[in-house]
């Protein structure tokens, strides 16, 4: 049997009307009480995997971090920001600082507050530049047959989170030797 290019075959039946087409689509509220009870465990079961996804990622373990933390040479990146203080990580706190002096009618306090801000965003910008190439080197010297792409500004942008912020949270403490 052919059938016409135009598409005019019949399917062989009648179109249902758009009530009974709804209505087959429809799941039944009323579930059976086992249906529910195991959909509820398997909602705690997901719940439960996801909190322990998240706690091992925190903690830092390799195999629960996604693609851009995987690696010895970003974990030594993580642990070469997080022995260290930068300006960067205070930036947040100093817009909480900066808006309260914007809110006194004073003129001098909010033109002190932009200046104060901006004075502060170029001195982050100037050190994540050369923390990127101090990272880029160090990490040379430690991983010869590593690439170093994408490692400068991995560092830098973790360099502008407060610490207690950061994910992965830090293997070491600021200040800290590591090796």
């Amino acid at each position: 049997m052919t059938t016409p290019a135009d598409g005019s075959q019949k399917k062989g039946r009648p179109t249902p009307k758009r009530k009974d087409a709804q209505a087959s689509t429809k799941f039944s509220s009323l579930a059976p009480a086992s249906t529910k009870v195991e959909k509820k465990r398997a909602k705690d079961a997901a719940r439960a995997a996801r909190m322990n996804q998240r706690a091992a990622y925190l903690r830092g373990d390799e195999a629960a971090l996604p693609l851009r933390d995987r690696g010895v040479e970003k974990r030594f990146v993580r642990n070469y920001i997080d022995a260290r203080r930068s300006i960067g990580e205070y930036f947040l706190p100093v817009i909480g600082f900066v808006l309260i002096l914007s809110l006194i009618p004073i003129s001098t306090f909010a033109v002190a507050g932009i200046a104060i801000m901006y004075s502060v965003l170029l001195v982050s910008i100037f050190d994540g530049f050369f923390l990127s190439r101090k990272i880029k080197a160090e990490v040379t010297q430690r991983f010869p047959d590593k690439s170093t792409k994408g490692l400068g500004l991995y560092g830098w942008l973790r360099s502008t989170q407060m610490r207690r912020m950061r994910a992965p949270k830090p293997q070491v403490k600021a200040g800290e030797k590591f090796n």
